[in-house]
């Protein structure tokens, strides 16, 4: 092969391997913002919030605070938890989790806003719907781009890296492990659950399940399309 054919082999790679950056940005972010809308969406179901976000819910109603406040305090905890689990694995950029939080909990207070509280059974019940597949498919886009995630997923693909089980079954086990903290909080401080309802453990059961059925679905071709295949 000629120096211009090599040339133009090694161009025609760079360029692709661009183009697969570009693909896995633009999953990240997308997975960012589909996951805040579902988080939110949860919420407005008044039939009891996502799992993991229900630990800052709790305080946030029972001492009135800001939720997206409630929620970065939640985070940087969570992210802590996460180093922990890595350890040896830890990354430098993994740093970059805290003011991602700081951001992404912003849009909580933004969608919080922006989206009505539906009054009927109806809209309640499709809110629910809706809050469970776009929590599930946010997750997974953006911890299969191995970016930054935010601590939530984080956590999820940091146990799922150290015990060695899929990602949706480790998402239901941090789930459990919110659930429970959230009843504490809510039993001790207020003498009754707060936060907690039927969409709860909706959410509980099933975003790990709508997890993996993405994953199986469409990871193989998103990993393709972005450069993670067999990463």
């Amino acid at each position: 092969m000629s120096s211009t054919e090599h040339g133009n082999t090694g161009n025609g790679a760079e360029r692709s391997k661009k183009t697969q950056l570009v693909y896995r940005w633009v999953f990240y972010g997308i997975g960012l913002m589909v996951l805040a809308m579902g988080l939110i969406l949860n919420t407005k179901s008044s039939f009891g919030v996502s799992p993991i976000i229900s630990v800052a819910y709790a305080p946030s109603e029972i001492w009135h605070l800001n939720f997206g406040d409630a929620s970065l305090v939640m985070y940087v905890i969570v992210a802590g938890i996460e180093y922990l689990l890595k350890w040896e694995k830890f990354r430098p950029v993994d740093l970059l989790q805290i003011p991602l939080s700081i951001v992404f909990t912003r849009f909580f207070n933004l969608f919080g806003a922006m989206l009505p509280n539906p009054e009927d059974l109806g809209g309640r019940i499709l809110c629910l719907v809706l809050g469970i597949v776009f929590t599930g498919i946010g997750a997974a886009l953006s911890m299969n781009a191995r970016l930054v995630p935010n601590p939530g997923d984080g956590i999820v693909q940091a146990l799922s890296d150290r015990i060695h089980k899929k990602p949706g079954f480790c998402k239901n086990m941090v789930d459990v492990i919110c659930v429970c903290a959230t009843l504490v909080i809510g039993l001790v401080a207020a003498g009754r659950p707060v936060g907690i309802g039927i969409g709860t453990i909706a959410a509980m059961i099933c975003v790990g399940r709508v997890i993996a059925a993405y994953n199986a679905l469409f990871g193989k071709k998103v990993a393709r399309l972005s450069g993670m295949e067999g990463r």
